[in-house]
């Protein structure tokens, strides 16, 4: 017969990159779920490796003074936030020492300075999200709403707090919508995206939907202000429910007078509010002159791109996606910014004489996906060192959403291309969660 888990007491030292309480117990490293550093858990062991132990918590025995009651209801079950159990202005020193950790293991190096953190606000800040969906046969219902915690399950969820409160009071509207439907288990996935003045759906179909699909589709959105798109294949594939409706989204960049359009599948940051400050400081850190060359790399639709074109006299946007890169230029175009200009180019595979071949320029801004910059950084190394010393930029700016590949890069300026880490910080865009977006100045 299988024995029942082990109960154990653990004393938890510190958190780890996925937010959970480390200890240790008989000599082993001991992970615990919704634990915090000081406390005193009564845990269940889950899993017993050779070195490590994962459990999870059933009583705080003694409690940190750090733990605050979560907002949510469905906090523990659904995998969508991983710290509300944390105070937020601790969440984000946990962060900073991620970051820091992260400099100091990679890279050997700590930052001249820490910037202050970039956070707020902590509720209703997700702008973006992508809803599962599934027809439960067994409840006889649908649920819509983020996975269950290290599972494949639909959190079965009611309200969700870090949606913008009209997005969460959706998620049953659209359980009863989607159960209407003829379609209702060929319906996996509702993508959500909040502009400024509009909020889309996008509705993944693996079949064609039926005529009175489509139109319970147009009710709903008339009930409650939002537009549908279709996605029956890839995320190029989206269009329209209703070709005719004109309305865009949008977010904007005030202090830079500049309205970003873009589609509902395109790439822009989840937190508006965290974005506009995120944009001010990184232009701010790379401090153009009205006379400089700007290089843009990984510049999605020109969210740094158009406010550096404020404020020098050329920047070029490189990036991967030859959708992005026309939604750019149809950007840069409708703001009148003739300096602003964009290419396609595969960042990942970078070489010393591609990018000797675009120019000499004086700062540079990169944002790359998880995967970082390391193709470019190696490229730009290989080219100061052995080819032209004079290429060298005079500032970096890295905005990064992966400390550890930040961390990884950043070895890599310093140690084969001749760069100071003069300063860093992180930027909570994501409040709740253990995800770290960081900003990182090279000179």
């Amino acid at each position: 017969m299988r024995k029942p888990p082990r109960e154990l007491i653990v004393q938890i030292d510190s958190l780890d990159a996925k937010g959970q309480g480390v200890g240790r117990e008989e000599g082993k490293m001991v992970f615990a779920e919704d634990a915090l550093p000081g406390e005193v858990v009564r845990a269940r062991s889950l899993r017993n490796k050779t070195n490590y132990r994962m459990v999870r918590t059933l009583e705080v025995l003694k409690s940190s003074t750090l733990r605050t009651r979560p907002r949510c209801p469905h906090y523990g079950v659904c995998g969508g936030c991983a710290l509300q159990h944390m105070e937020a202005s601790a969440q984000v020193a946990h962060k900073q020492r991620m970051l820091e950790e992260a400099f100091e293991s990679a890279a050997g190096m700590r930052p001249e300075q820490m910037l202050a953190p970039i956070h707020g606000p902590d509720w209703g800040y997700r702008h973006r999200a992508r809803l599962s969906v599934r027809y439960v046969a067994k409840k006889g219902e649908v649920l819509v709403g983020f996975h269950e915690r290290k599972s494949s399950y639909i959190a079965d969820i009611r309200s969700c707090e870090v949606l913008p409160p009209q997005v969460s009071a959706l998620l049953l509207p659209l359980r009863a919508l989607i159960a209407s439907m003829d379609g209702m288990e060929r319906l996996p996935q509702i993508e959500v995206a909040v502009g400024a003045d509009l909020t889309a759906l996008v509705l993944r179909h693996l079949e064609p939907l039926s005529d009175a699909d489509q139109q319970a589709l147009r009710q709903f959105a008339q009930t409650h202000g939002v537009q549908w798109w279709l996605q029956p294949a890839g995320p190029d594939s989206i269009h329209l429910l209703d070709a005719d409706d004109t309305r865009e989204l949008a977010y904007k960049l005030p202090e830079f007078g500049l309205n970003m359009v873009f589609r509902p599948t395109d790439f822009t940051q989840v937190n508006p509010a965290i974005n506009r400050v995120m944009v001010r400081r990184a232009v701010n850190l790379l401090d153009p002159k009205p006379h400089e060359r700007i290089l843009d790399l990984f510049c999605g639709l020109g969210n740094f791109t158009l406010p550096l074109a404020r404020q020098s006299v050329q920047v070029l946007g490189l990036e991967g996606s030859e959708t992005l890169v026309q939604r750019a230029r149809d950007g840069a175009a409708a703001h009148g910014l003739t300096n602003a200009s964009f290419e396609a180019r595969d960042l990942f595979e970078m070489t010393p004489e591609s990018l000797m071949a675009l120019g000499r320029f004086d700062a540079w801004l990169i944002d790359p996906a998880r995967e970082g910059a390391l193709a470019v950084v190696e490229a730009l190394a290989e080219v100061v060192t052995k080819l032209d010393p004079s290429f060298r930029p005079r500032r970096i700016v890295y905005v990064s959403c992966n400390p550890a590949t930040l961390a990884r890069d950043a070895a890599v300026l310093h140690h084969k291309a001749g760069f100071q880490l003069k300063a860093a910080g992180v930027i909570n865009m994501f409040a709740h969660t253990n995800h770290v977006e960081s900003i990182a100045v090279f000179e």
